[in-house]
Order: C-alpha cells, then sequence, then structure tokens
C-alpha cells in the first residue's frame, strides 16, 4: 500500500506541476496579446491624447462625430442630443436604437457617461471645454476645433482632418481613405448632372432660415463654409462674399430679405425646417421676398430640413444628391 500511495501522491505532484506550467503559459500569452495591441496617438485641439489600443467603446458628444464613426462602420455607446440628431441630419447610416443618450451637446451628463465604461470621449472645444478635466478623469478624451481660427485653413479640410484623426482612433485608417474617395467620386457624378442641367445660371446662395424675434433671420453661407466648397465641387458658384471680405468664422452670415436683393439673379438654396418654415409664415405677402427676380422665377430649391450643412461626409453626400435632385429634376 505504501508503494501505491507514494505513487499516486507522485502524480498529483506532478499534475500540479504541469497545471502551474499550463497557467503560466496562458498568462504569458494573455501579457503578449495586451504587449502587442498597438497604441495610438491622436490629436485635437486639446493636444496629443494616446489611447492603449483601439477604441471600440466610443461616446460622441457633436452630431458631427456621431456621423464619422458611423461612416467607418462603429456605433457609438453613448451620444448627446440624439432626438435632435435626428431632427437636423439625414444620412444613409442609421444610429442604432441601442445607443445611450448622455445629455446635451452644452451640458453633457456625466454620469451617463461614466456608466457607459468607454474607451474614448469625442467632443468640440466650444461646447466642452468647461467640463473636459472631468470627462478625462472617465476616460481618454479629444476635442476638436471645427471653426479654426487660422483663415488658411477651410471648414472642409477640418472636416476631412477631423475625420481622419477619428479614424486613426477606430484604426479605420483604410475605411476613412475608401469613404473620401468614394466621395469624390460622388462629387464628380453630380458634376456631370448638374453640368446635363437646363439652369438659367450656375450662380447660387445657399441659405438656412428660421424666425426671428421681430423679422426672419437668414444664415448664407460663406465661400469658406464646408457646405459651399462642396457647392463649388459640383460644379456651381456661390456668389456670396461678405462684407469687406471679413472672415466669417463660422462660415455664414446672417442677413434679413433686404439683404437677399444684390443676390436675386443667383439660384436660391435653402434649408428650412417645416415647423418654422419662414417662406410661409414670416415672409408670405412680403414685398421685398415676392419680387426678388429667384422667387418671380421659381428658381428657389428647398433642401429639406434635415440637410446638415456641419457634418461630416455623409452629410456632405447629402447635400450633394439633395442639390442634384432638386436642381436637376424640377
Amino acid at each position: 500500500m505504501n508503494k501505491y500511495l507514494k505513487m499516486l501522491v507522485a502524480l498529483m505532484l506532478f499534475a500540479g506541476v504541469l497545471a502551474g506550467c499550463s497557467s503560466k503559459k496562458d498568462e504569458d500569452t494573455s501579457k503578449d496579446k495586451v504587449s502587442n495591441e498597438k497604441s495610438i496617438t491622436i490629436t485635437g485641439s486639446n493636444g496629443e491624447v494616446t489611447l492603449d489600443k483601439p477604441a471600440k467603446k466610443v461616446v460622441v458628444l457633436e452630431w458631427t462625430y456621431a456621423e464619422d464613426v458611423l461612416a467607418l462602420g462603429v456605433q457609438p455607446v453613448g451620444m448627446a442630443d440624439i432626438q435632435g440628431y435626428g431632427d437636423w441630419v439625414n444620412v444613409d447610416a442609421e444610429l442604432s436604437k441601442d445607443v445611450v443618450d448622455v445629455g446635451g451637446r452644452q451640458e453633457p451628463n456625466l454620469e451617463a457617461i461614466a456608466a457607459l465604461e468607454p474607451d474614448l470621449i469625442i467632443g468640440t472645444d466650444f461646447r466642452i471645454e468647461t467640463t473636459l478635466s472631468e470627462l478625462e478623469k472617465i476616460a481618454p478624451t479629444v476635442i476638436f476645433n471645427p471653426y479654426p481660427d487660422d483663415k488658411s485653413i477651410d471648414l472642409y479640410e477640418e472636416m476631412t482632418t477631423t475625420f481622419n484623426e477619428i479614424a486613426k482612433a477606430l484604426d479605420k485608417e483604410k475605411e476613412a481613405k475608401q469613404v473620401l474617395a468614394d466621395l469624390d467620386a460622388k462629387y464628380e457624378e453630380a458634376k456631370v448632372e448638374i453640368a446635363k442641367a437646363d439652369l438659367k445660371t450656375k450662380d447660387v446662395i445657399l441659405a438656412m432660415a428660421y424666425s426671428g424675434a421681430s423679422a426672419p433671420e437668414i444664415r448664407v453661407f460663406t465661400p469658406n463654409s464646408m457646405a459651399s466648397m462642396i457647392v463649388e465641387k459640383i460644379g456651381l458658384k456661390n456668389i456670396h462674399i461678405p462684407a469687406e471680405d471679413k472672415y466669417e468664422i463660422f462660415g455664414s452670415s446672417t442677413f434679413n430679405v433686404e439683404g437677399l436683393v444684390k443676390y436675386e439673379n443667383a439660384n436660391y438654396l435653402y434649408i428650412v425646417q417645416d415647423n418654422d418654415n419662414i417662406y410661409k409664415t414670416q415672409l408670405k405677402g412680403n414685398p421685398v421676398w415676392e419680387n426678388l427676380n429667384f422667387v418671380k422665377e421659381d428658381r428657389l430649391f428647398d433642401l429639406g430640413g434635415d440637410t446638415w450643412l456641419y457634418g461630416g461626409p455623409l452629410s456632405a453626400e447629402t447635400l450633394l444628391n439633395k442639390i442634384v435632385d432638386t436642381m436637376v429634376t424640377k
């Protein structure tokens, strides 16, 4: 019996050694996997932000950046102001119903964001600069400035640069390159369609209108705006130049109806919300509006209230499609 007992003990000890070796091997393999994950450094207006590995769980605090991650085939885990996004932004990529609303774009809900345990938070500097330090305690946070002071940087360039930085954070750089290449191809296709259209003029102004306290306000987009550059890419000419070459950092000038008189021979492209259609309310019967040439000649092109002029590549595609569909088929 002692002989068998000794053999049993020896076998058990040997099995324990094997198990320990296996456990050590698994642990080492796990460590190797972690060490093989590549760190990523992205650059925003808050400087360089380094991630240990590509972000998988992303919270976006601006509609544009939600659109950017969707264009790359990624659903954010959390997003600010989902209802507003649905009202204003019309893109092919759908936002999942599982995405959690984390409050307003200006004042996001920090507790809701923390509960999602994100790998990365993305926002704009002019909205969340005051809460940046709190967000950074939750997860790495990068903020971008969509309206740079540097006049040499146009807003379209800023859009593509930011899109590529976000793609880098998600390890989706190849996908981003393809998205932008596809968009360039669509510009060329749209340009052909516009060239074939029977338009009295290729001159346009592009406006977003809404009710003011006492009179309608009309936001007319300037040449440095992303929307204007899309217009130019498809063969149209934006003729609005700010007075005295004033640099409009947000890419638009605000007019009343009298300010449109000098542009009455252009085509009038506009975005207006159905529930705030100033053309049917505040401007209805207005003699200045009704005597503008583009009104009398029916050169008004309604692009719909959900054509977002401050978005990313998907909104750019929506804008060019809306322009072509409206101007070519009218």
